[in-house]
């Protein structure tokens, strides 16, 4: 009897140290879960808008930074979401957009994700509008894109004002930034002796209106619409027209049609770029302006 008793307290005993296990993984699960649902979750829609809150958002505990779309993905003209966006959507706190018309299905998700809060970072800029409507590259512009970095950074601080403390301070680290970036390229394009240009597709309006460039043709007003014979023929024209005989491509589309014209014109091609893919780095944009900066400095002389 005492031998059967030991053995009954022995595997009392165990069992008791087995639940108190059982018990501290289980804490330190619910513990994961509770401190993963605890962070701020933002996704935004697309790299240019990715970067602008990435900067705004560095290093600030509790808040979690998601692109929706892939990096490459480039702009998001007709742009169809997927199963895994709307996935995103659903376990976000905030939806961080261009707007303008940029995303198409931006009215949709505000209809059928009613918990979720949704900022439009060109609320605060004047559109450029022409015959096709409003144009919403808004920021390809240095100075549109300090607005919309400040923009992000108040709409945030009103709907997290448990760190909007931080969302200034990294907005304004990174504006002091971009206002330097926009008077080094200001000295380097403002002086330039030509100032027409002609681009790849309409994503430099707005960057043209702040370096007093003038556009006087663009080779397809969408990405991948290739240009009609008639519309070749007068690309063609306007390049032959040019003091300055050169073409601008973007890195994320096909340049074939601006080989096909630059080998009717003797004009060269460049590469200006919008901005809209890359890695994760903070810095992506305004290493892209830079870049901007110098091809033009380039082509224009």
């Amino acid at each position: 009897m005492k031998k059967l008793l030991l053995v009954v307290l022995s595997l009392m005993t165990m069992m008791a140290f087995s639940a108190c296990g059982s018990e501290n993984v289980n804490t330190s699960d619910n513990e994961d879960k509770a401190n993963l649902e605890d962070k701020v979750k933002i996704v935004t829609s697309f790299y240019p808008i990715y970067i602008e809150t990435l900067n705004i958002t560095k290093g600030i505990d509790g808040v979690v930074v998601e692109n929706m779309t892939k990096p490459q993905t480039g702009c998001l003209h007709d742009y169809q979401m997927t199963p895994a966006d709307m996935k995103k959507l659903e376990n976000a706190d905030f939806f961080i957009a261009n707007g303008a018309g940029m995303e198409s299905f931006l009215q949709d998700v505000i209809d059928n994700q009613k918990q979720l809060k949704v900022i439009e970072a060109t609320k605060n800029i004047d559109l450029i509008e022409d015959e096709h409507g409003k144009n919403p590259h808004v920021w390809v512009s240095v100075s549109n894109c300090i607005i919309q970095v400040q923009t992000i950074a108040d709409e945030l601080s009103r709907l997290d004002p448990k760190h909007a403390d931080d969302y200034q301070k990294n907005a304004k680290e990174y504006i002091a930034k971009l206002e330097d970036l926009k008077q080094d390229m200001h000295e380097q394009i403002d002086n330039l002796p030509n100032k027409d240009i002609v681009t790849f597709h309409e994503a430099f309006p707005y960057f043209a209106k702040e370096f007093n460039l003038n556009i006087v043709g663009v080779i397809e007003r969408e990405p991948g619409t290739t240009p009609t014979p008639s519309e070749l023929d007068e690309i063609i024209a306007q390049v032959n027209n040019l003091q300055a005989k050169a073409l601008f491509a973007e890195p994320q589309y096909s340049s074939t049609a601006a080989k096909t014209i630059a080998n009717e014109t003797g004009a060269k091609v460049y590469i200006l770029d919008p901005g809209v893919t890359g890695e994760n780095d903070l810095d992506a944009y305004i290493k892209a302006m830079k870049q901007n900066a110098l091809t033009l400095q380039e082509a224009l002389k």
